[in-house]
Order: structure tokens, then C-alpha cells, then sequence
């Protein structure tokens, strides 16, 4: 038995209330080194008087490269628990592991109060709660300038042509603006989006609107309030949500404050608004310039650093945060460069924008694992990026083994409590990334591949706008491509699959989110992909060999690329079946 792999730790995604009374408790031990775990638990105080009340054999529930992952959901009664894992080998030792690490099985030991993981006492107020609506939702992100041009008056001076064919440079513009998105709400309706992630609309001078000179105005080239607050009205009447983009980690240096900071150095009211080291303040290079004296994003001096420690640009950035609650009813907050920002800014900005609106939307653009972000009092959930590269290593850029993807799937489950994991935000591509048809090489099948892999993980699935027709693009700035219109640019066969992905996502939604994944390697690179929940199952094949497979079935088909009979089930390579139990079909 290997004693160093045991982990667990209390009051952590190992050990968290779930619902009201419900309780998750996992462990992890080396992959194939325990035969079983079992967790005694009981209530803390009633311990004294007797031992554990409660025993259960816990279930393997995941399986990476390195270890084990156990669970078992237990109810709590009276707000409080006490337990210690009993783990047994397959030679057939056992061991009691808790708060004191890893002792003897014995009854002294079990029945000894301090050898006990205790959780003294569940308040309510602790426990990670996630809206409600966003495990439902299918979002689609939009860059506004590059979506739809729904009002060419206000358009930027020389703007170019609405061609998709174009591929921007980082200082075009096209025009596109919010009654653009509001003219192509029927489309997005028709799509299945009941979610819309706007990416920054407030007043900037870049195409890009990262650079913020008034967080409290609409860009002119966008539109203004009226149509702002016509857009949300809309989009809320075809049972969309609106989440906009906060840039709190820096602000356009264009914006009056860094202005006055420019004119009048040490003198200036909003000096300490920034993290300046030394005056007079570098002015010029605004570009990519490592010997700036003041901080800012990336070293891009266009976009000085916000210290949002201050209590005055705390105050004002919270002021932002509730007004477009308040006055406009949005639905949700995604925080840009949200891991540069102090954790007690975001503590405040939760409670600000929960006691405007109490179940809004908070999402934190974060690209690596971010466990202190998501304890319950920051983020309801960040940006799905590890999830993203695992699928687009495995199934675009072809460059990760079957096995390393199941380990990848199945650690990347156990970062969270499952409650933020049903609320994470799971995309392909973005206005940050290469396109997903670019990252395939043009292989259409591929990215269909990717998507269905993607609308089968658990948390909120995003398309990123154009992805659905096929548009294409490399980094920043190709993927900022405008939005075609012009059925003749569009893959109609990949809109169709879309929607078909998108409505099959809506109708197994609750099975994704509560129920039990479980991934295998069938044979060489072919993955068996199988959601169960209430007695009802969901299955996944998926071929990324170079040669056909045949399986034998008894199932309904739901949507594949495959052939299938009665006997057996046909797939091509890179293809892929989805389907369920005739007897448990859904719907």
C-alpha cells in the first residue's frame, strides 16, 4: 500500500456541502493500489457518547494517470460531521486514514475522537451556491465589432467592408454594433442560444474595447443606452441571458484619470489609482515596452494596472459592477485578467453585485486550475481553458495519447466541487485563441468531433461566433474575422450539426450535470464515453483511429456520422455515435 498517494483534505473540494444536507467526501489513492475504501462518519458531538453511526463503501468515481478517485455523498443531520477513511489494499492490509494521517485499524484507533476528519459545524452562508440557470445554458460569444453591422451611421470612420474573406489587422474596423446583434436574434433563437457573452461595449478607442476610457457609457460606434437596454428586453423575451465583459484590472490610457496622472505627475488626485513605481511616469512606447515604471497588462502601456486595493478605484469599479445590474438588468459579469486582481476586491464585488441581483452570473477569466478563486465568496466559475486544450491536444492537433485524455477528463473532474463544475464555462475557441476549424487544419469532421466532446462535459458550453458556419482565423487578430452572412460562405451541413448538438445538449442537460461520467478506452484510440443518472444512460463512441470500427449494439441512435443497424454499430475514422437505451430514451 502505497501511504504517501493518500490525500484528502477537509473544507476543500475533498470535503464540501453539496445541497443543504447532502455532503461530498472524497480521497485519493494511487491508481490500481486500493481495493476498497470505506468511510465511517457520524455526528461529531453524538461521537463522544458512542462511535462513528454511519459506515459506507465509497466508489471509485475517477481514474488519471497517477491515482484513484473515491466519493461518497452522505447526509448530514444535525449541521456537523466526524470521519475517517478505512482503506484496504488488495494483499488485504488495512489502514485508517484522518486527521492525524494514516494509523493502525484497530477499534483504539477508530474510536479515538482525535484521529477524526471533523467538520464542526455546515452554516449555509458557507456553502458554494451557483445560479441555478447556468448549468441550463448553451452561450455564444460575441465580439461586437465583428458580428453584424446593424446601423452603418455610426460605423468608425473608414471602416472597412463587411468581408469575411479579410483578415483584420490589429487596428481595423468593420462596424458592427449592438442592433447588429439585435437584428440577428431570430438567428441565434433559432440556433438554440439561451445565453450571450458580449465582449467589452463600453466607450474605448480600440476595435477591441479592452482599453476602457468610461465604463459607465456605450461606445458611440456601438450605440448607446437606449439600444443597449432595447437588446437585453430582447434577448430576455426569447429566454436569453446577457453577460458583459468587466475590464477591472486596467483602463485605457486615454481614460482621465491616467490623463491626469500624464499632466501632473506626483500631484495628481489618481496617482495611487495605479501601481506606479517611480515619477515622472513613462510616455512614450505605449506598446509592448518591459521598461515602463508603472504597471500594466502585459507590459502594454496603453493599458496601465488599476490598483484595486485603493479604497477609491474600489469604490468606483463596484459602482460599474451594480449600475449595469441596476439600471439594465444584466445577467451576469465575465472579469478579465480576473487572477491579476486582489482576492479581497473580488470578496467585495460578489456581495456588491448578489445584493443587486442574487443569482447573477460572476465568471472569472482564469486559464490554469483555480481552486482559491472558487471557494464560494469570488467566482460561481472561470473559463474552462484546461478542458479546451485537452480536447484540442486529443482531437484537433492529434498530439495526446487516448490514455493521457481520459486522465486529463477525468482529473480535470475532480478540481471542483460539483457544484462549480456544473457552472463552468467549457469553450473551444475565442477572441484569445486560433479558431478550432485553424486548429484542424481545415478538417471539418475534426472539429465536430471536438464540439461533440465538448457539449458532453460537464458545466455551460460556449460557441464562439462563426464557429457554427465554419469561419476560420489564427490568433489574434485572424480570429476577429467578421461574421458571414452570405449563405454561400457558411457550411450549412456544420450550422445543421450545430443545432442539432445544441438542442441534444438541452434535452440531456440534467444527466450531464447530476449524474455519473465514466470514460474507457475500448480499444486502441477508440473512447467509450457513458453518462448514467436515474436509472437512464447516455453513450458516446469515439473513433480517432485510422481505421473503421464495428460494435456491437442495442441502441437508439441520436446523432452520429456512423452507420448503424440493429447488430452492430459502424464508425468511420474520427467519427463518432451518440446515442441511448431504446427503453431510456428521453423526451
Amino acid at each position: 500500500m502505497e501511504l504517501t498517494s493518500i490525500y484528502h483534505r477537509p473544507e476543500s473540494e475533498y470535503a464540501y456541502l453539496y445541497e443543504k444536507d447532502k455532503m461530498h467526501i472524497r480521497i485519493r489513492t494511487k491508481k490500481n493500489d486500493i481495493k476498497a475504501v470505506v468511510l465511517h462518519y457520524g455526528d461529531s458531538v453524538i461521537f463522544h457518547e458512542d462511535s462513528y453511526e454511519e459506515s459506507v463503501a465509497m466508489e471509485k468515481v475517477a481514474t488519471d494517470l497517477w491515482f484513484d478517485y473515491w466519493q461518497s455523498e452522505v447526509s448530514v443531520r444535525f449541521a456537523r460531521i466526524q470521519y475517517i477513511f478505512e482503506v484496504e489494499d488488495f494483499e488485504g492490509q488495512t489502514v485508517l486514514y484522518g486527521d492525524r494521517g494514516v494509523v493502525e485499524n484497530t477499534s483504539e484507533h477508530l474510536n479515538f475522537f482525535m484521529n477524526g476528519f471533523k467538520l464542526p459545524y455546515f452554516h449555509e452562508a458557507d456553502r458554494c451556491k451557483v445560479p441555478e440557470w447556468v448549468a441550463k445554458t448553451v452561450w455564444y460569444q460575441i465580439f461586437p465589432e465583428r458580428f453584424a453591422n446593424g446601423n452603418p451611421e455610426i460605423s468608425p470612420k473608414d471602416s472597412l467592408p463587411w468581408d469575411s474573406t479579410i483578415i483584420p489587422q490589429n487596428f481595423d474596423f468593420f462596424g458592427g454594433d449592438l442592433q447588429g446583434i439585435i437584428d440577428q436574434l431570430d438567428y441565434l433563437q433559432d440556433l438554440g442560444i439561451t445565453g450571450l457573452y458580449l465582449c467589452p461595449i463600453f466607450e474605448a478607442p480600440s476595435n477591441h474595447k479592452y482599453d476602457t476610457l468610461d465604463y459607465f457609457e456605450i461606445d458611440r460606434h456601438f450605440g448607446d443606452k437606449d439600444v443597449f437596454r432595447q437588446l437585453v428586453e430582447e434577448a430576455h423575451n426569447r429566454g436569453m441571458k446577457v453577460m458583459l465583459d468587466a475590464v477591472f484590472n486596467h483602463i485605457g490610457h486615454q481614460s482621465p484619470q491616467w490623463q491626469d496622472v500624464l499632466e501632473k505627475g506626483e500631484q495628481s488626485v489618481y496617482k495611487d489609482w495605479f501601481h506606479i513605481q517611480e515619477f515622472p511616469v513613462t510616455k512614450e512606447n505605449l506598446g509592448n515596452n518591459r521598461d515602463l515604471n508603472y504597471h500594466a497588462f502585459a507590459f502594454q502601456g496603453h493599458m496601465p494596472k488599476l490598483n484595486t486595493a485603493n479604497p477609491e478605484v474600489k469604490d468606483y469599479l463596484l459602482s460599474i459592477a451594480t449600475y449595469w445590474i441596476e439600471h439594465f438588468d444584466i445577467d451576469a459579469w465575465r472579469l478579465d485578467v480576473a487572477n491579476e486582481i486582489d482576492h479581497q476586491f473580488w470578496r467585495a464585488f460578489q456581495q456588491a453585485v448578489l445584493a443587486k441581483k442574487s443569482d447573477l452570473y460572476i465568471l472569472g477569466e482564469i486559464w490554469h486550475s483555480s481552486q482559491p478563486w472558487l471557494n464560494g465568496d469570488e467566482f460561481h466559475a472561470v473559463m474552462n481553458y484546461p478542458l479546451s486544450e485537452s480536447i484540442k491536444d486529443y482531437f484537433l492537433r492529434g498530439r495526446m495519447a487516448t490514455s493521457q485524455f481520459i486522465s486529463d477528463i477525468n482529473s480535470q473532474s475532480m478540481y471542483y466541487k460539483q457544484q462549480i463544475a456544473e457552472a463552468m464555462f467549457n469553450l473551444l475557441d475565442s477572441h484569445d485563441t486560433e479558431r478550432i476549424l485553424t486548429t484542424a487544419n481545415g478538417d471539418v469532421q475534426l472539429v465536430k468531433a471536438a464540439l461533440a466532446c465538448l457539449f458532453l462535459q460537464r458545466g455551460t458550453p460556449c460557441i464562439y461566433y462563426g464557429t457554427e458556419v465554419g469561419l476560420s482565423g489564427g490568433h489574434d487578430p485572424g480570429c476577429r474575422r467578421v461574421m458571414p452572412w452570405e449563405d454561400e460562405l457558411q457550411n450549412k451541413e456544420l450550422l445543421t450539426f450545430v443545432k442539432q448538438l445544441i438542442q441534444l445538449r438541452k434535452d440531456i442537460s440534467e444527466m450531464i450535470q447530476k449524474g455519473r461520467l465514466t470514460l474507457e478506452e475500448l480499444q486502441s484510440d477508440v473512447i467509450s464515453l457513458r453518462w448514467t443518472y436515474q436509472e437512464q444512460s447516455l453513450h458516446a463512441i469515439f473513433n480517432h483511429s485510422k481505421e473503421q470500427i464495428s460494435l456491437k449494439v442495442n441502441t437508439l441512435d441520436l446523432m452520429s456520422n456512423c452507420q448503424i443497424t440493429a447488430e452492430s454499430l459502424s464508425v468511420l475514422p474520427n467519427g463518432f455515435a451518440i446515442f441511448r437505451d431504446k427503453d431510456k430514451v428521453l423526451g
